[in-house]
């Protein structure tokens, strides 16, 4: 019999210390997996949702806030701005010469869970999108789908559909204003694929409703807000004078998405941190449980494995059979994590996208995963170092002798 074969009938032999031993290490290497993954996808989506993106202006508030309803649509809007100051702080001599694009954007009303956008097209070429179906819109109360929003839903061009107040589902229903779909967007990997997109006029038009009267109209006009700006500089020398004027001397506030990622990710570094320590924690315990069980076998199989010295296998031999013995375990542990890891992000990215979060995929692999693998089998052989040379280096006469 080869020393593989020993090994694995051993392993046959102590299957539940071994079930054991091994779901300690998936389960810290799968939470290892899980927060790398989770952790670089979100990373990837938030600079990819932000590029060309300089600076969000929008109503006074947090602005963090503002970048995550704004950029990423993860939040509430701060509250709405004035079309007049949009339109000055464009138009005025002091801030227009550093601005190079700005994109009015208008939150208030979702469609099961999906938000709808009051833009104008520039804001699907900041976005390089593309047309799968139909055309964008050449008048009011018509919408252009997202991807994601198209498989959803189900809705197809020439259908309509109403939207709720509001940015969370059940909101009270705008029966009078429905929207027709005239097109739907290939899939981008943007915050496109979640959004719904109309002209800034069918917003307006929502919560105004057909005004006949001139007089009321051009109050209503006088009246018009939107939600926020995404800015685009004409020259990196704006980044240092633009967003000061704007939170100097206007009733709104300017935040670039670049800082307040950052910062963002700063808030999350102590639980990611915590995170991992967990998963090391799980793996050493792993570890530790796989020492005691090799350690326990090799003074339990003392006998046995004298026996096998007599027969022929050499000193190497043995320290190899508990070596392979700790490096099965650890194998199984490892494929195991991976699939809880990548089951695990998954499952995470399902709750997201439920909740009109970020979109997690568990069909990403990573070289980091290699590393993590490597490390887990290099503590593992560790482990049964000393089990191993105390198999190869008993006596094996004072063995048999005390048998």
């Amino acid at each position: 019999m080869s020393v593989g074969q020993l090994a694995l009938a051993y392993l046959r032999k102590q299957w539940l210390m071994v079930a054991l031993n091994v779901l300690l290490l998936s389960l810290g290497l799968g939470l290892m997996v899980m927060s790398l993954l989770s952790v670089h996808q979100a990373e990837t989506a938030l600079t990819r949702d932000a590029q060309g993106i300089d600076l969000v202006v929008g109503a006074k508030g947090s602005p963090l806030q503002l970048i995550l309803s704004g950029v990423y649509h993860l939040d509430l809007p701060t509250g709405n701005i004035r079309l007049d100051d949009a339109q000055t702080l464009t138009q005025n001599p002091v801030t227009a010469p550093w601005i190079q694009r700005a994109i009015p954007l208008s939150l208030g009303d979702s469609f099961r869970g999906y938000r709808i956008v009051g833009t104008t097209p520039e804001y699907l070429a900041l976005y390089g999108a593309k047309l799968a179906q139909g055309q964008v819109w050449n008048d009011k109360m018509q919408a252009v789908l997202g991807s994601e929003v198209a498989r959803s839903t189900g809705l197809t061009l020439q259908q309509s559909f109403v939207g709720g107040h509001g940015l969370t589902p059940g909101g009270a229903q705008h029966d009078d204003a429905p929207y027709q779909v005239v097109g739907v967007l290939q899939p981008t990997g943007t915050v496109l694929d979640r959004l719904i997109l109309v002209n800034s006029e069918s917003v307006w038009f929502v919560h105004e409703g057909e005004v006949t009267d001139a007089e009321e109209k051009r109050l209503l006009q006088a009246e018009r807000e939107i939600t926020l700006l995404l800015i685009t500089y004409r020259s990196p020398l704006a980044a240092t004078r633009l967003p000061r004027i704007i939170n100097a001397d206007s009733a709104m506030q300017a935040a670039a998405p670049a800082a307040e990622t950052a910062r963002l990710f700063e808030l999350l570094a102590p639980l990611l941190a915590t995170l991992r320590a967990l998963a090391l924690a799980l793996v050493i315990m792993g570890a530790l449980a796989l020492f005691v069980t090799l350690y326990r076998a090799t003074e339990e199989r003392r006998y046995d494995l004298a026996i096998l010295r007599l027969m022929g296998a050499s000193r190497h031999q043995l320290f190899a059979l508990v070596c392979l013995e700790a490096a099965l375990m650890a194998m199984a542990g490892c494929l195991l994590g991976l699939a809880l890891g990548h089951a695990g992000t998954q499952v995470l990215g399902w709750v997201a996208q439920a909740q009109g979060g970020l979109p997690l995929s568990a069909w990403i692999f990573m070289p980091e995963e290699l590393w993590l693998v490597a490390g887990t089998l290099m503590i593992a052989l560790l482990a049964a170092c000393l089990p191993a040379w105390r198999a190869a280096s008993a006596p094996v006469s004072l063995v048999l002798s005390q048998h």
